[in-house]
């Protein structure tokens, strides 16, 4: 008899320890009693009612990540191509994700590649390759409205991998080739415009510097021909001055001697050799001078005797 108590007790105490549950971060627990649902385990310690209550699910709270496998779709202008999608979602209820839909993640995936086929099928090649956020806009939008009844948020979807036909694959690089070699041709072509126009710019920075270069010499020139025009003018004026002078003081002398008419008749003569100066062809004489001239031969001829 002691032995059956014993082995009672040991097996309550047992049935206690295993009814024992401790729910860790990021995680919840569906309970269900008697068949129906009872409660959700947050994080803590938690006892479960042996024989009434089971846990239903455990549920992890984290951030989660669907990577899906390539899938076909076609395009409005009928082109085939595969893609791959990749789907971060998070249970945010886990009583709907438990009661909500069976097999959830199986759902997700179907949802997906439906999703995926009904928004490339609006699209044409071009668009789908080129309006990547669009699509994952549209795809997040309408994954997190599907999934919202089963307790799933959909926070991000990425189309990672778009692949078309290699026909077409090798039609776009050819295209990509073309594009960059006109784009090569366009910056050569813009090159060498600019380094025309430089050369322009340095040949006309260069003759405005010449022709301004010769315009301060041209200026300078001129100045030096006016300083010494002026220079040689003043001298000139200078000379005729000293002789003006020089006469004025010698007639200013000879009016001081009182001279006879003899000398002024001789200074007279003077004064026609100096008009004269040896350039003259013809030289005419006044009547009064004429005997003075006679005079003056006579008196140069007995000397020379």
């Amino acid at each position: 008899m002691a032995f059956v108590i014993i082995a009672l007790v040991i097996i309550a105490f047992l049935i206690a320890v295993r009814s024992i549950h401790v729910v860790q971060q990021s995680r919840a627990y569906v309970i269900e009693r008697l068949g129906g649902f009872h409660t959700v385990w947050g994080v803590g310690l938690h006892f479960k009612v042996p024989f009434f209550d089971r846990i239903s699910r455990k549920v992890s709270l984290k951030e989660q990540v669907l990577d899906y496998p390539p899938q076909p779709v076609i395009t409005k202008d009928n082109v085939t191509m595969q893609i791959d999608t990749v789907v971060y979602f998070q249970i945010t209820d886990p009583k709907l994700y438990a009661y909500g839909v069976e097999q959830p993640m199986a759902a997700m995936e179907t949802l997906t590649a439906t999703t995926l086929r009904n928004i490339i099928g609006e699209l044409e090649l071009d668009q789908t390759l080129t309006s990547r956020d669009v699509v994952n806009t549209k795809m997040r939008a309408i994954l997190d409205e599907a999934t919202d009844p089963w307790g799933i948020k959909v926070n991000r979807v990425e189309l990672k991998n778009i692949l078309p036909p290699a026909d077409i694959q090798s039609s776009m690089e050819k295209q990509m080739k073309a594009e960059r070699d006109r784009r090569q041709a366009i910056l050569q072509a813009e090159g060498q415009k600019k380094s025309a126009i430089l050369v322009a710019e340095g040949e006309k920075e260069s003759a405005i510097l010449r022709a301004t270069a010769e315009k301060e010499a041209a200026i300078l020139k001129a100045e030096a021909e006016k300083q010494a025009a002026i220079l040689r003018a003043d001298g000139q004026a200078q000379a005729i001055l000293a002789v003006q002078k020089a006469t004025a003081d010698s007639l200013a002398l000879l009016n001081e001697k009182a001279p006879n008419d003899s000398v002024l008749r001789l200074k007279a003569i003077e004064a026609m050799q100096k008009v004269a100066d040896g350039k003259a062809t013809k030289i005419i004489i006044p009547s009064e001078m004429q005997g003075l001239v006679g005079l003056a031969n006579g008196i140069v001829e007995g000397v020379k005797e």
